[in-house]
């Protein structure tokens, strides 16, 4: 078994069987931080650790500051970022979740040692989770779109897309979801789309992702509170639209699109990406209508 892979550090995995990793990286693809809490439901902190990764090569730290814990006027503890693979027990088979930010560095050398890692634990498959800003609106069900590295991978009637050629900014998520297919693991991703109008956390996303995860594993998921955030936020964006007559007609007009079944062109999702990469930077607070 290895038990050194570069910047991974691996513990022992003696136990596992043919094992489906599960992967969602706190990056721009992770709009209303959807996939990043669908997988906190899968695996928390307190899940067994299978791999580790090195911080100091990855991060860099005045980017992704650490945070500081002080008690009483005197500092007790520091919170690093981390990029940790945690083992679950889903039913009767195990699913590693690879989670934390997204890393600043050495991109290419991670996703070879990441692929030589899944090779080593004779990963079954590889399920990427993300989100991306969309013309979309919060009143009708989260769509999702799904990549597959080969087609017939993806299950539950998600379709690969969109359609053509689309060429946004890349994610790590997927310089790793490339290695690994070339490493010959089947690789497929869901994908949230996130009401363009939306700031902040949109847990209706992260329930979308747990729900096509269950459906593609075949396994019934727990949904913590996420249930409950999702209706309080929707409530809350009911009023913010009622109140603005130039938001409920936009929300209307989506609401047009989605009933008439039109999927979004590459065009389109280009341009809300690029709209959502521009105002990420201002951090503007939870669950507001723009």
């Amino acid at each position: 078994m290895l038990a050194l892979v570069s910047l991974v550090q691996l513990r022992d995995t003696s136990d596992l069987v043919s094992p489906t990793v599960v992967v969602a990286l706190d990056a721009w693809v992770d709009a209303g931080s959807a996939s990043t809490k669908a997988v906190q439901e899968l695996a928390d902190e307190d899940a067994p650790v299978v791999a580790t990764f090195d911080a100091d090569r990855l991060y860099d730290y005045r980017a992704r500051r650490p945070t500081l814990d002080i008690l009483d006027g005197r500092p007790v503890r520091l919170h690093w970022p981390d990029l940790v693979l945690r083992r679950a027990r889903l039913g009767d088979r195990d699913v590693l979740v690879l989670s934390g930010p997204e890393p600043d560095f050495r991109w290419r050398e991670l996703a070879d040692d990441v692929a030589s890692l899944a090779r080593s634990l004779e990963v079954e498959q590889w399920i990427s989770l993300g989100a991306i800003p969309a013309a979309v609106p919060h009143t009708r069900a989260v769509p999702i779109l799904g990549t597959e590295s080969s087609p017939g991978l993806l299950r539950g009637d998600i379709p690969p897309g969109p359609a053509g050629l689309l060429r946004v900014p890349s994610a790590a998520i997927s310089v790793l979801d490339l290695a690994v297919a070339e490493a010959g693991i089947p690789a497929l991703g869901y994908y949230a789309q996130i009401p363009h109008y939306i700031s902040g956390e949109y847990p209706a996303a992260a329930l979308a992702l747990l729900e096509a995860v269950a459906r593609h594993l075949d396994v019934e998921l727990p949904s913590g509170d996420l249930n409950d955030e999702a209706a309080q936020l929707r409530s809350r964006l009911d009023t913010a639209t009622e109140l603005d007559e130039k938001t409920r007609t936009y929300v209307e007009r989506l609401e047009e699109m989605v009933d008439e079944a039109r999927l979004p062109a590459g065009d389109e999702l280009i341009t809300e990406i690029e709209r959502f990469l521009r105002e990420r930077g201002s951090e503007p607070g939870h669950g507001q209508v723009h």
